[in-house]
């Protein structure tokens, strides 16, 4: 079997971020390279969604644990804080992951700096925030006025 770079990012899908379970590692952007050397040893390049995520040790395991099982024996990640993550890094596919598990998915940084969240379970838009936190420092806590349900907004880095 021939190890691409392609291959192992399809394998790393396995990855779910522990933090949000709707999405794999690569779709959140946390995986930024691939690096295969002359002996099939493997190296993942992984940025942080902030400097001092909590789930990144789990994260880092869960990629050597995931290679292993697919038959990688000399794996390695490397951690890079630049260039920093953003939300950028998240696809239209992966923002519809995100609403559907009740996240807010945050706007492009292009868009607006300043919005409303908008209800990942009816679609109105709510102006009110209960907390600039959620339950990670990356997301904030905010209530749909129409339905009266709480849910969490990614914040645009």
């Amino acid at each position: 079997m021939v190890t691409t770079a392609a291959s192992v990012l399809q394998e790393l899908r396995e990855v779910r971020d522990p933090e949000i379970p709707a999405l794999d590692v690569v779709e959140m952007g946390i995986v930024r390279a691939v690096e295969i050397d002359d002996r099939g040893g493997v190296e993942v390049v992984v940025t942080p969604t902030y400097s001092g995520c909590p789930a990144m040790r789990m994260i880092e395991e869960d990629v050597v644990a995931c290679l292993q099982r697919n038959g990688h024996a000399n794996v390695s990640v490397r951690a890079v804080l630049s260039p920093p993550w953003t939300t950028d890094a998240l696809d239209e596919n992966a923002r519809g992951k995100l609403r559907d598990f009740g996240i807010d998915p945050p706007p492009r940084r292009c868009a607006a700096a300043v919005r409303s969240a908008q209800c990942p379970r009816c679609g109105a838009e709510s102006d009110d925030r209960v907390s600039e936190f959620g339950s990670t420092p990356c997301k904030s806590l905010w209530r749909c006025r129409e339905c009266g349900e709480p849910f969490e907004l990614f914040k645009p880095l």
